[in-house]
């Protein structure tokens, strides 16, 4: 079986744009079209960077710093545009800080997994 990590650039590319693309949509609907899980926003937001960074991880584990840089400029990204919008939605920088932490996470457990199998 072929490894995500192994599939043709573009499709990798693709699946990425695709994850990229659902998380956009899903912070830019209106707020009161979407499931409330009823953890609170920031734990939301990290939780959603942190698969955004997982992700690009198993589709493309050699791109160590541009998964993060692209994940937090993404996160930067969708606040602006929130900050845009007449939606009922609005900019915060602690959901920035909150996409971060999600991001950090996703870093730390690539980094040690890396490690893990570096001693195996």
């Amino acid at each position: 079986m072929l490894a995500p990590a192994h599939f043709p650039r573009h499709v990798r590319l693709g699946l990425y744009a695709l994850a990229s693309g659902i998380l956009l949509a899903m912070c830019l609907v209106p707020q009161d079209e979407l499931p409330q899980p009823g953890i609170g926003d920031k734990p939301e937001h990290a939780i959603a960077w942190f698969v955004l960074t997982v992700t690009g991880y198993v589709l493309a584990p050699r791109r160590r710093w541009a998964i993060p840089a692209y994940a937090v400029a993404f996160g930067v990204l969708v606040e602006v545009l929130q900050g845009l919008m007449g939606f009922g939605r609005d900019a915060d920088w602690r959901d920035v800080v909150g996409d971060s932490v999600g991001v950090a996470a996703g870093v730390a457990g690539y980094f040690a997994v890396r490690a893990w199998r570096r001693r195996r």
